[in-house]
């Protein structure tokens, strides 16, 4: 009788430069929560406070998001093989500088560079997948997907791990990781670009600023990243936990972030409008982050606090991206450049904000701000639901709904 190929054998046949791509995805998602379970770690080590230390995540936000505006015009004239190695190196290179690094300040400034070689990587990983990947679109998503639910829930596990022995681990960890994920794409890429290259003008994402759709969502995800930020780069400190403890914390973190993300968002969004799905995940956020400032005295309370929080923000994550991608004519690439650039801010000022906060005020402080900052995005979703009409028109094809979650993830 003749073996028949299931869709799973379907989908785990593919060719050696999708599973290079696909590793070097997965490292690169790490880098999302890589650095949680080490701020305690690095702010003692280093002699550092908790504002200098939240400073990791905002030089690395702030150039992610600059980087952003130019990635797609890169690509698209020097081709994705060399975007990648490029982004690929760069990281490599800043990583291993910062486990070398003597003081805070210097980590702080080569976690930038860690940034822009992130952006220039991620921007560019999803359309190689795509072009190389056989047995269709279906089957590159899901190997897409799976690379990033396993990035994101195993960054803060192994920097747990590594951070047992010292803050410089992951760091060093980082470097050794991507730099066989850089060997493995020049080795099994191939000589050619997978994708067509169109060049992309370098003042499109800017205009498209000026787009109200797109201005729109970019304001509302500039608070809603605060609250994002706020939950997953200033918890660590009242935890009170060791690194493994908190990388198991943002483990369980990073796993119903994917899982929501990857499942019930487009479920979401095949039952309901995008911008009502928006208007009612959001003030169940700020309500998450209330509770955690209520129970901030409590240990359990505040890893339930960050368990369902991640499952919200997974769902919106998603579903604002698929938005910004609806929202206009533009294309996907111009849209998401522009609107990743201006949501990065939210992301970049709000952990030395709320640690700033919890030193003149109270250690809750931060949480109460963060769900204020939510409810104000909440607002400017309703309150510009008039330029969001296009928004709500469907829901999104299965490559629209990756690179959604790809491109949302990666802040």
């Amino acid at each position: 009788m003749p073996h028949v190929r299931t869709e799973t054998e379907s989908i785990l046949r593919q060719p050696k430069q999708v599973w290079a791509v696909g590793f070097a995805c997965v490292i690169a998602f790490m880098g999302i929560g890589l650095v949680d379970p080490i701020l305690p770690a690095i702010a003692a080590d280093l002699e550092a406070t908790p504002t200098e230390t939240e400073l990791l995540f905002t030089s690395y936000l702030l150039i992610t998001g600059l980087a952003m505006l130019f990635t797609s015009w890169v690509s698209s004239r020097i081709g994705a093989k060399r975007t990648l190695l490029i982004g690929l190196g760069l990281i490599v290179a800043f990583s291993l500088a910062a486990a070398l690094s003597g003081d805070v300040e210097a980590v702080i400034g080569f976690r930038a560079g860690w940034g822009l070689g992130n952006a220039l990587f991620i921007s560019t990983a999803l359309a190689t997948i795509v072009g190389a990947a056989s047995g269709g679109t279906a089957s590159a998503i899901i190997l897409y997907e799976a690379a990033l639910g396993l990035g994101i829930a195993i960054g803060p596990l192994l920097g747990g791990l590594l951070g047992t022995i010292s803050w410089r681990g992951p760091f060093f960890g980082t470097a050794v990781l991507m730099a066989i994920g850089f060997i493995a794409i020049v080795v099994l890429l191939g000589k050619e670009d997978a994708v067509e290259r169109i060049p992309v003008k370098l003042s499109a994402p800017f205009r498209a600023m000026l787009n109200p759709a797109i201005g729109t969502l970019a304001l509302a995800a500039v608070f809603y990243n605060i609250g994002f930020f706020v939950l997953l780069a200033y918890t660590p400190f009242p935890l009170g936990m060791n690194a493994i403890g908190l990388g198991l914390v943002f483990f369980g973190w990073g796993v119903s972030v994917a899982v929501t993300s990857v499942w019930v968002a487009p479920l979401l969004t095949a039952a309901l409008r995008r911008t009502t799905v928006l208007a009612v995940v959001l003030p169940l956020l700020a309500l998450d982050l209330l509770a955690a400032g209520f129970f901030i005295a409590s240990q359990l309370g505040l890893v339930i606090a960050v368990i369902v929080g991640g499952l919200l923000l997974g769902i919106l994550n998603t579903v604002f991206t698929e938005s910004v991608m609806e929202a206009t004519d533009l294309p996907r690439s111009v849209a998401s450049s522009a609107y990743s650039a201006v949501r990065f801010l939210g992301g970049a000022v709000a952990p030395p904000i709320a640690t700033e906060l919890a030193v003149l005020f109270l250690p809750s402080t931060p949480y109460f701000f963060a769900a204020g900052s939510i409810l104000l995005a909440t607002v400017v979703v309703i309150a510009g639901r008039r330029f969001l009409r296009r928004v709500d028109s469907g829901p999104a094809p299965l490559a629209l709904e990756a690179e959604a979650i790809g491109i949302g993830d990666a802040a």
